[in-house]
């Protein structure tokens, strides 16, 4: 099996065409082609020889992951479910127009991506690892996932491509690198991202390499459920990515009951983690507090959600529970959720509660991917 060409950086792909014998702008055009012009086939990029074309297709592999179910929902988000090579699936969410969650004024186009096949946490709530861990993402498969979704947007000009076809038919954009639809990327879909820290990383840089997509680090969110030596090691990184930590209990008890990693790494750690992180990045870190009923929307965890937030000088987003099938949780009353978030705000954290977008798509983290693989042994 060769090994796919988006998987490497600048640097390596110059050290293999020096070794060929080959000029150094060559390898400006095949990026060009690569990540400006988003081609998935070695005859499209015309003005490389036939012979270094050739030699390419020989050494790597170029393959777009296929697009097998879409799902739009009436308030304009979209999922995406990709079957892989070896037919594994994950998903994507496409989230246009969303309030200011992670970044700037404005998170106009945000993608969120996948980093595993399953996940092997368990969080309590959660569809990702219902069925287990199945394996880590390849760099280039969680690149592929960002350039996947903008030739999707390229094509909502030509003709619509059916489920099922790959998206190698879809058409390229313009090369102009002003034509990315992405603003943003929060790396918070099936899997812990820091449990593939290498892979993610490496394709992260590759998405904010001016030769790749020129994504802003802090345009990218990377979310954790609490492996506090990866968000340390994070830290050290020269890229200043945006933190995000799925919180989702204020308390070591509710964190226990539903998220098992907290058990490894309790709240002491992670907060310590997370304070390394902000003095060393200068950068806020984000709270994700999925809210469900009966569990940790009782008002004895406003006070001390409120003191980690104060502490983190973070901010908390709010998310209301998204029910998964076959799991007990519920999200709580508009009510109740409204109070959840005033309380805060009366505490001095800033706070955002999202109106879950996308509830009519199976838009909890992994739903689709469950149901589909579930249908598929039926």
């Amino acid at each position: 099996m060769t090994t796919d060409i988006k998987s490497f950086t600048r640097e390596e792909l110059e050290a293999r065409f020096k070794g060929w014998g080959e000029p150094a702008y060559r390898v400006d055009q095949l990026l060009h082609w690569l990540y400006a012009r988003q081609v998935t086939s070695w005859e499209a990029m015309t003005n490389l020889s036939k012979n270094l074309r050739e030699k390419l297709g020989a050494q790597y592999s170029l393959s777009p992951i296929e697009l097998v179910l879409k799902q739009g929902s009436r308030d304009t988000t979209q999922k995406f479910l990709w079957r892989l090579d070896d037919h594994a699936l994950i998903e994507s969410v496409l989230i246009p127009a969303n309030p200011a969650l992670y970044g700037d004024a404005s998170d106009r186009h945000t993608l969120c991506v996948s980093t595993q096949v399953g996940c092997a946490y368990g969080c309590k709530f959660c569809a990702s690892g219902l069925d287990g861990w199945k394996r880590n993402l390849r760099v280039e498969e969680i690149v592929e996932q960002v350039l996947a979704v903008e030739r999707w947007i390229q094509q909502l000009k030509e003709p619509a491509a059916p489920a099922g076809q790959s998206t190698a038919s879809l058409a390229p954009p313009p090369a102009s690198r002003d034509s990315r639809y992405l603003d943003n990327l929060v790396i918070m879909g099936m899997g812990e991202p820091l449990a593939n820290y290498d892979a993610l990383l490496k394709a992260l840089k590759i998405l904010n390499a001016p030769w790749g997509l020129g994504i802003g680090a802090r345009k990218i969110t990377i979310s954790t459920s609490g492996l506090a030596p990866q968000i340390r090691k994070l830290a050290e990184e020269p890229l200043a990515f945006r933190l995000a930590i799925s919180l989702h209990g204020a308390t070591d008890e509710v964190r226990n009951r539903i998220m098992p990693v907290n058990r490894k790494y309790p709240l002491r750690e992670l907060v310590a983690a997370g304070e390394y992180y902000r003095d060393k990045k200068g950068k806020s870190i984000t709270l994700e507090y999925i809210l469900i009923a009966g569990v940790n929307d009782d008002p004895s965890q406003i006070s001390p959600l409120a003191k980690l937030a104060r502490r983190l000088k973070a901010k908390v987003n709010l998310i209301p529970y998204n029910p998964v099938e076959g799991l007990p949780w519920r999200r709580p009353t508009e009510d109740a959720q409204e109070d959840f978030r005033s309380a805060l705000e009366n505490l001095g954290i800033t706070t955002t509660l999202r109106r879950e977008k996308g509830q009519d798509i199976d838009a909890a983290c992994g739903q689709l991917q469950l149901r589909t693989e579930r249908d598929r042994r039926l």
